[in-house]
């Protein structure tokens, strides 16, 4: 169980230098399309990675390894896969990509991967899943990552990248420290393009502007991203529940760009006919993230006292469809 009294110390730049020179020791904590495609990634560069998943999609790649199949190039990666985080020990560096509605479950079962200087580096959507790891780890050893993507679990052990693959991340006071320089050298190492922000949070808030609209209408529509914004109902819908965001994250001290909305819209357009994550998680019958997109706009408005009556209306059918998911009926 998490310590109070850990040391969360980062690595001195000596140590760092050493260890992006050296074969680093990665864990993928989560390795579905996000978890296993920068995993994959990073063991194909040479680190040594071991990948955690769970269900039909860890059963396959134990048995035939983890595939990509991308544009840019297939892997096959042949590594440690395993459910249980004792069996891999202490790393240098946890990628953490489950999704958020279990961050707390999974990384209260850290420990046996973390050393004195390991790096915890959240690879989720969601504006407050790195804090959670913080609580528990420490400030200094986590890092907030914004993941900018398309890709999806075709089948178990098969992970389909469309596009994209850039990582923004950053410390939570907005610090660059040598630890954090040196993960963007891993991932730079790894042909991941990367980049370090001093605003990590207001970068979390700007990609939430896209999430809480875009993947709500989607399950609610089963329209496309393209869908979407030609359709001239749904691209007002979208706006409006944009606004909401904007506003929340202005309410927690973060200016979002003026040209967030259009820039956004332009974005949705260029993706074409894709199909958000939630949306392939409804299809897969799988939990729902509405808390993390739309509940916590709806909260934070909430406790500046102020209403979010879009993300309100996509929290309340989104909830719906989740309980009928898990097996709780009407919710």
């Amino acid at each position: 169980m998490p310590q109070d009294g850990i040391d969360n110390a980062p690595p001195s730049p000596l140590e760092f230098q050493v260890m992006v020179q050296k074969r680093v020791r990665i864990a993928v904590v989560g390795a579905g399309a996000v978890g296993g495609y920068f995993g994959a990634k990073m063991a194909h560069s040479g680190q040594e990675v071991a990948f955690m998943a769970r269900g039909e999609h860890h059963q396959a790649i134990r048995a035939d390894g983890l595939k990509v199949k991308s544009g840019a190039g297939d892997l096959h990666i042949r590594s440690r896969f395993t459910a249980d985080p004792g069996e891999v020990g202490a790393v240098d560096l946890v990628l953490f990509s489950v999704k958020s509605y279990s961050t707390e479950e999974a990384a209260e079962r850290l420990a046996p991967l973390l050393g004195e200087k390991t790096t915890i580096l959240s690879l989720q959507n969601g504006v407050d899943n790195p804090d959670k790891i913080a609580r528990l780890w420490g400030r200094n050893r986590t890092l907030a990552g914004v993941v900018y993507i398309g890709a999806r679990v075709s089948s178990p052990g098969v992970i389909e990248h469309s596009g994209g693959g850039r990582i923004v991340m950053g410390e939570l006071d907005g610090g660059v420290g040598e630890a954090t320089e040196a993960v963007r050298e891993m991932l730079s190492g790894a042909q991941i393009p990367c980049s370090i922000s001093t605003e990590i949070r207001k970068v979390m808030w700007g990609k939430l502007a896209w999430n809480a609209p875009f993947c709500a209408i989607a399950c609610l529509t089963r329209a496309t991203t393209k869908e979407i914004v030609e359709s001239e109902s749904l691209r007002k819908l979208a706006v409006d529940g944009m606004a909401e965001v904007i506003e929340a994250a202005k309410s927690q001290g973060f200016e979002l760009a003026p040209t967030i909305v259009e820039e956004t819209l332009n974005l949705s357009r260029d993706l074409g006919h894709f199909k958000p994550s939630m949306l392939q998680d409804l299809e897969a019958g799988k939990p729902l993230e509405y808390e993390a997109f739309n509940g916590v706009v709806v909260n934070t408005l909430r406790r500046a006292g102020k209403a979010a009556p879009i993300n309100q209306l996509f929290y309340g059918a989104l909830k719906f469809l989740d309980g009928k998911i898990r097996g709780r009926g009407v919710a």
